[in-house]
């Protein structure tokens, strides 16, 4: 199925980097939910554009995802921020900032995003394992 929209970014033979072909970074204006990339999780450099009426239909399109590894905000209203992002099915949500990894912060995803967390403190905590003994009959 074809998908028409407006394109800014295309893979061009010329972009390598040491050697290994790399997508431009793309912006895909006027992007709709028929789209692949709303229900592929796309691990790259695009990002999609898409167009809401209020704050609600935008949480409601960013959670109508099988994935939830990031999501992202951006916003001058403090009172908004607190609201969406405690309302986005995402493992990691980037405020007015992109570059949301640390390796003092939990990463990972939520849903098919992933299960665990690799990073802070949290890393290992899927490594243990948590046993209760409780015996009786001891004199």
């Amino acid at each position: 199925m074809a998908h028409q929209f407006r394109l800014n970014g295309l893979i061009r033979p010329d972009n390598f980097i040491d050697g290994q072909r790399v997508a431009a970074a793309t912006v895909l204006a006027d992007a709709n939910p028929q789209m692949p990339l709303c229900c592929e999780e796309t691990l790259g450099p695009v990002v999609p554009l898409f167009r809401f009426d209020d704050e609600a239909e935008a949480i409601r399109a960013a959670n109508d995802t099988p994935f939830g590894l990031a999501s992202y905000c951006y916003s001058q209203d403090l009172r908004r921020i607190d609201r969406v992002a405690r309302r986005l099915e995402a493992g990691n949500v980037g405020i007015d900032e992109g570059a949301l990894a640390s390796e003092a912060a939990p990463f990972g995803g939520v849903k098919e995003s992933g299960y665990g967390r690799e990073g802070s403190k949290y890393g290992l905590d899927d490594y243990l394992s948590i046993n209760y003994l409780c015996q009786g009959g001891l004199e």
